[in-house]
């Protein structure tokens, strides 16, 4: 299973001083050097971590694959034609949410979507869409053209910090289920959000085989604060390799 990482909180805590430090190109080389599978950072409309400038460089100095999360917007839409990320992944966005609360609502968006998603196709742009695990959101992803989905795992994860393990287990199979159908139409599958260094390990045993690719990063930045960055990338690639 490979490893994304997420370094928006490294902008995060930079944004809070408006300063030069810490540096989010620089966390993202020292994920590469620790072993991360691809480097993920959510471009927002508000600009309250990620800036424009720190997805350039990103893009031209770190040699991993760099995944694009963005609004379905046309802004957001010209500057990812501009930079050409390996993938773009939708996500709903607004502005007052502390982070990002649940899945794009595909079957309502499908006219939208194919249309928004023509210039990708066309430059060989890997598209995902951020949904919830549900197969019909699964199906309409591939109708209107995604070669991949990334299933909300926030449901999972808040799930177990409550101990349900009867509810936790219906929800590992809803993801299951999900995830089948969109290797059963030819899509890829990711997985992400709110995944930690705690509840991992019970996921990846459930979903190894469905979910190629976790996403992960408040966890992993949580902890390099207190452990180093490169020490918190390699322990959490342990945890869904080891």
């Amino acid at each position: 299973m490979r490893l994304g990482v997420n370094i928006d909180h490294v902008a995060t805590l930079r944004q809070a001083r408006k300063t030069f430090e810490p540096s989010p190109v620089f966390a993202a080389l020292i994920a590469q050097q620790a072993g991360a599978d691809q480097i993920t950072l959510h471009l927002r409309e508000d600009r309250r971590h990620i800036q424009d400038r720190d997805l350039e460089l990103i893009k031209e100095l770190v040699n991993l694959p760099v995944n694009l999360e963005m609004a379905p917007t046309q802004e957001m839409r010209e500057i990812a034609l501009r930079v050409k990320p390996s993938r773009i992944t939708l996500v709903p966005e607004r502005r007052q949410e502390i982070t990002t609360e649940g899945g794009l609502n595909v079957p309502e968006m499908m006219d939208f979507l194919r249309s928004y998603l023509k210039p990708f196709k066309e430059k060989k742009i890997e598209v995902s869409l951020f949904i919830e695990p549900n197969v019909d959101h699964v199906r309409a992803s591939k109708d209107v053209g995604a070669d991949a989905v990334e299933l909300h795992t926030g449901r999972y994860a808040n799930l177990w910090k409550e101990g349900n393990k009867l509810l936790i287990k219906e929800e590992i199979e809803r993801i299951k289920r999900a995830g089948m159908e969109a290797k059963s139409l030819g899509l890829k599958v990711y997985a992400g959000h709110g995944l930690t260094y705690q509840n991992v390990g019970e996921f990846v045993t459930e979903l190894k085989g469905v979910v190629e690719e976790l996403n992960v990063g408040h966890s992993i930045i949580s902890n390099a604060v207190i452990f180093g960055l490169e020490r918190a990338v390699k322990e959490f690639l342990h945890l869904i390799r080891g």
